[in-house]
């Protein structure tokens, strides 16, 4: 853990690694897509998420291998409910956010489906006792996922090139480095903000409970902000659906392969995670547009669901 005296230096270089980084990652992601005739939503649905996935990767896997189960399906339902109510609703505000059909049609009909199978897989405790068939069912539905949009993005490949600036590698390069620059960042900004709680004595629950989840989800919300203001709205609302299908079937699948997770004693906050899924279709259904009202509405839950969250946990 980083010392007390490097914490806020730390902080700061976090802070411009997760700017820059994202900004350079929107960039390239817009870019690339256009010259290999792919749509960005294929991109951010698969690559962008991939890459603003791996801090959640890290903390949850790694904790399951260390056998701290709380730690890792904690973070992986706190960092889902994160990025549908805090990442979509402050990019929502930063600029409203135009919602592509597709994303109606075909991403959110499946990220639902994968979060009533969380529920479902948790309720027959595949997550617990039989751990094993769990992570075997997440991991294969992950590999459809996968190979299903492997499909589309050729379907939806198309011979004439919208850029015709920057060459195909450099803008690779950009996915690339602004990936790092977003992981890096955030494991910065991890680190020295738990060095930081615990020099002030802040309970270890409450680092769980909000700088993990919510510290691991600042690749998507810096991600998802960046491309709301840049109008590439396939981005900012792809990167954060991608990313909690691959919360869910790559991460908890992998995590399960290791120890059971206890699941069903978080059965309230799976429930709520399903409730804020299903709340999201009627405001993509809404105009086909994401208002900074509805953005608002949606911080509003998320305060709600921290403080209930403090609530619950502090009064155990």
């Amino acid at each position: 853990m980083l010392s007390i005296e490097l914490s806020i230096p730390a902080f700061i270089a976090g802070v411009a690694l997760l700017y820059k980084g994202s900004d350079i990652l929107v960039d390239g992601t817009s870019k690339t897509a256009a010259r290999l005739g792919v749509s960005t939503l294929i991109i951010s649905l698969v690559i962008v998420a991939f890459g603003t996935s791996a801090p959640e990767f890290a903390i949850s896997v790694g904790a399951a291998v260390q056998h701290n189960a709380g730690i890792s399906l904690g973070n992986i339902i706190g960092s889902c409910i994160a990025n549908l109510l805090l990442v979509i609703g402050l990019s929502a505000i930063i600029r409203p956010i135009r919602v592509n059909k597709s994303i109606i049609k075909r991403e959110m009909p499946i990220l639902l489906i994968v979060t009533v199978m969380f529920l479902v897989v948790t309720l027959l405790g595949l997550l617990d006792t039989f751990h094993f068939i769990g992570s075997a069912i997440f991991l294969v539905s992950f590999a459809l996922f996968i190979a299903y949009f492997i499909r589309c993005a050729k379907k939806e490949r198309t011979t004439k090139n919208t850029y015709n600036d920057g060459k195909t590698i450099k803008n690779t390069l950009f996915v690339i480095f602004g990936i790092l620059g977003v992981v890096i960042g955030a494991w910065l900004l991890i680190e020295s903000a738990t060095c930081i709680a615990d020099f002030f004595g802040i309970p270890a629950i409450i680092i769980a409970l909000s700088m993990v989840a919510i510290g691991t989800s600042l690749p998507e919300l810096v991600v998802s902000a960046m491309a709301a203001y840049k109008e590439e709205s396939d981005i900012a609302v792809g990167n954060v659906l991608g990313s909690n299908v691959f919360n869910i079937l790559l991460i908890l699948g992998v995590g399960t392969l290791f120890i059971p997770l206890d699941a069903l004693g978080s059965l309230d906050h799976i429930v709520f995670l399903l409730a804020v899924t299903i709340f999201m279709i009627p405001i993509l259904f809404s105009g086909h547009n994401i208002s900074r009202v509805e953005g608002g509405v949606l911080l509003a839950l998320y305060v709600i669901y921290i403080v209930y969250t403090f609530r619950f946990m502090l009064f155990l």
